[in-house]
């Protein structure tokens, strides 16, 4: 075995432990050799996290913030109680019973103990500009009152939504044919293998395109992940249909690198491809036009020139969108008028917060690329203070390696004095100035030598920002990084760790003076995401700080800040899926008054520390109990822990047994259920929609321990017979035999 190119001897029964990156391990029987990766021994949680990423339904609710990383301190918002903060998790016991709660407290020294069962029912808080929040009051209906206005904003909210997406799918579009015999051929030209996220998303897309509904699709995926392979099989399947195609991109330069790919990977092909950018003279561009209306362009590339007012197709049937986020307000408007007639895919490995939520609300269709290539490695990413002496460190050693360096200087204005001062620190670097002011002769000859490595260090503007891929650059300086948003850095890192070499980014802000709550929460962000496919993350991150926006050009900011993004993109979500469910029978008073399930059982309930020793992991746990929805999800999640941490004890099961009882008391109109040794009660909502006669039947049956309360919340009272024996599980049972025994009236 090789180890940093020396040779280690594994005896048999012997454990080689060394640091390596492989996708998955392998075996060779007839030698008793067996590799494992850190997949196969800890990866059951990663691996089942990427499968419910494949396969959720659209309209899952995604968390922005995940609540297992609450540390001391942090913010906490309680969907009835309102913002307070997280105190930790304490094990309190009550007549001999142990049971976990997350301790919070509140303005007013107020502290509310919330189940550990009970997580579904916390968020952690997020608001922009990393905002210090205003506590609530534990004793007061004020956040109530809050809450109660935000679910009216979003019932309203979530209608126009779905109005949206109606008119949309119910606007018949064009139906592509199946793969012909030419796509199977061009699609076994690809010189790499697929990745199975890439092979999910090529195949929605062609469903997409063959139904007979307009497409509108989002692939969200890092830089080098695939995005244009899944665009390039679009393009070829709507061009066998005779339909020409506009690929939309944000920078001339990206216009001239997918055009390559393009004309590289189509050339075999009676497919004529070509580009408007000011890379070409007025005539050419001219030329390109009159081509695309007569239909001799099947497959145009080019920047917002592409949707000038002069510009028109013969037969336009596929629009794709490369980083929508890099388009102004005027040209997102026009991109959307054409969006309404034709097919539409969008590229980007971080979505602006509105497209983000669309498509996670199921109000647009998202694919994910999350699996990284063969032998990427993640960028060693570094935030500080301007340090001279470390960028010429930094520079030293990229060019020590015969690699090249991209440092970012986004200021036109002093660009060449800043670009000198790189020169008198690294005399024997060879340096090169790009920005968006140089003409077009001038930037793409910078750009050729900087490809061809006549140039080896790039100071140049975010003109980079987008799609240049030059694997021999692994080193990355930005300047006054405080300045940038979060998806432009993260986009800006993706210029460098494109090979199988280590690469470095190095994010420098000016002073500390300089940096605000946000920009620091920005740095912060992109120290913090440096694993391959985080890009979503980043853009999530990102939808917590900045907020969804202007989802319907209204600025929802202020209501959005008294109960934080989590909640209010939940509650946003639950309104979307309410009235798809009900559709003409659906108000927002019946949403608005909707009710909680509390199910508080006399037995021991909660994970061992001895079982999971860690708090964090089991926060994680107690959530994925409390989100659990169905049997199947039960199942996965009992799977996980058997793998993970062994047989799993009583505890653990009794918290599982509550969970799912609290699924089933929920759709029974049921409040609160409250099983001591020697009774139980069952409270219902006022407004519930029990069959009567199963209730009088219940009645019967324990005619003589059982009573039925009328008033503003019905309940059933049990107690024991005098003759029972006080016993938690005796009157588990009976409260789940009266439970299975309650119908609703529509239900029946």
């Amino acid at each position: 075995f090789i180890d940093d190119n020396k040779y280690i001897k594994i005896d048999d029964g012997n454990i080689l432990v060394c640091i390596g990156d492989l996708t998955t391990g392998f075996v060779y029987e007839d030698e008793k050799f067996f590799i494992f990766t850190e997949k196969d021994l800890f990866g059951i949680e990663q691996e089942k996290k990427r499968k419910i990423t494949r396969f959720r339904k659209s309209d899952d609710y995604v968390a922005i913030s995940d609540i297992s990383s609450l540390k001391l301190g942090d913010y906490i918002v309680h969907e009835t109680f309102g913002i307070g903060i997280f105190r930790g998790v304490v094990r309190l016991e009550s007549d001999e019973v142990l049971k976990d709660y997350v301790k919070i407290e509140y303005a007013d020294q107020g502290i509310l103990y919330v189940l550990a069962t009970k997580l579904e029912v916390l968020e952690k808080y997020a608001a922009s500009g990393a905002k210090i929040p205003k506590l609530n009051n534990l004793n007061t209906r004020d956040f109530k009152n809050t809450r109660r206005r935000v679910k009216e904003e979003v019932y309203e909210m979530a209608k126009e939504l779905i109005n949206l997406y109606a008119i949309r799918a119910n606007t018949k579009g064009y139906s592509f044919s199946p793969d012909t015999v030419w796509q199977r051929e061009f699609e076994e030209t690809f010189p790499y293998i697929e990745t199975f996220d890439q092979l999910s998303a090529i195949s929605k897309v062609k469903e997409d395109m063959e139904s007979n509904r307009i497409m509108d699709r989002l692939i969200c995926g890092d830089v080098g992940f695939g995005k244009t392979e899944v665009a390039l099989r679009a393009s070829f399947k709507a061009v066998q249909d005779g339909k020409q195609v506009v690929y939309l991109v944000p920078t001339t330069i990206l216009c001239m690198q997918h055009y390559n790919t393009f004309k590289n990977r189509l050339k075999n092909y009676p497919i004529n491809v070509d580009f408007l950018s000011r890379f070409k003279t007025r005539k050419e561009n001219i030329n390109t036009i009159e081509k695309l209306k007569n239909g001799d362009v099947d497959i145009v590339i080019g920047t917002h020139r592409l949707i000038s007012e002069d510009v028109g197709f013969k037969n336009l049937g596929l629009l794709i969108i490369d980083e929508e986020q890099r388009f102004g307000v005027k040209h997102k408007e026009k991109i959307r008028r054409i969006k309404n007639s034709v097919d539409t895919l969008s590229l980007s490995a971080t979505p602006i917060p509105r497209t983000l939520y669309m498509s996670l609300s199921g109000i647009r269709d998202m694919s994910l690329l999350t699996e990284a290539p063969p032998e990427r490695m993640p960028i060693k990413t570094y935030v500080l203070k301007y340090n001279e002496e470390l960028i010429r460190e930094a520079v030293e050693r990229e060019l020590k390696r015969n690699g090249q360096v991209f440092i970012v200087h986004n200021n036109v204005k002093d660009i060449y004095r800043f670009a000198n001062k790189i020169q008198e620190l690294c005399p024997y670097a060879r340096v090169g100035v790009s920005h968006g002011k140089l003409n077009e002769d001038e930037l793409s000859k910078v750009m050729l030598d900087f490809y061809d490595k006549r140039l080896n260090v790039l100071v140049t503007t975010t003109i980079i920002e987008t799609g240049l891929d030059i694997q021999n650059a692994n080193t990355l300086i930005v300047c006054e990084a405080e300045k940038f948003g979060l998806s432009q850095l993260y986009q800006l890192r993706g210029r460098v760790g494109r090979s199988n070499r280590t690469a470095y980014a190095f994010f420098m802000y000016t002073s500390e003076k300089n940096l605000t709550g946000e920009s620091e929460e920005r740095l912060n962000t992109i120290r913090q995401f440096t694993a391959l496919g985080s890009g979503i993350k980043i853009a999530m991150k990102d939808l917590e700080i900045r907020g969804a926006g202007n989802l319907l050009g209204v600025s929802q900011s202020g209501r959005i800040e008294q109960v934080g993004y989590d909640l209010y993109m939940k509650l946003l979500n639950e309104a979307v899926n309410y009235i798809k469910s009900d559709g003409d029978e659906a108000n927002v008073e019946n949403f608005v008054d909707d009710y909680d399930t509390v199910v508080d059982i006399d037995i021991n309930a909660f994970i061992p520390d001895t079982y999971i020793d860690d708090e964090e992991t089991r926060l994680y746990v107690y959530r994925k109990i409390s989100d659990a929805k169905t049997d199947e999800e039960f199942y996965s999640l009992e799977d996980e822990l058997k793998d993970r941490f062994g047989d799993i004890p009583k505890e653990i099961e009794n918290l599982l047994f509550i969970a799912k009882l609290k699924i089933k008391a929920h759709k029974l109109y049921i409040t609160r259920l409250i099983i001591k040794r020697d009774n139980f009660s069952i409270f219902f909502t006022e407004k519930n929609q029990l069959n009567v006669d199963s209730i009088f039947s219940i009645a019967d049956k324990y005619n003589d321990n059982i009573r039925l309360v009328n008033g503003e919340n019905p309940s059933l009272i049990y107690r024991a017979s005098e003759d029972d024996v006080p016993n938690t599980l005796y009157m588990l049972n009976i409260a789940n035999e009266i439970i299975d025994s309650l119908k609703v009236v529509n239900k029946e």
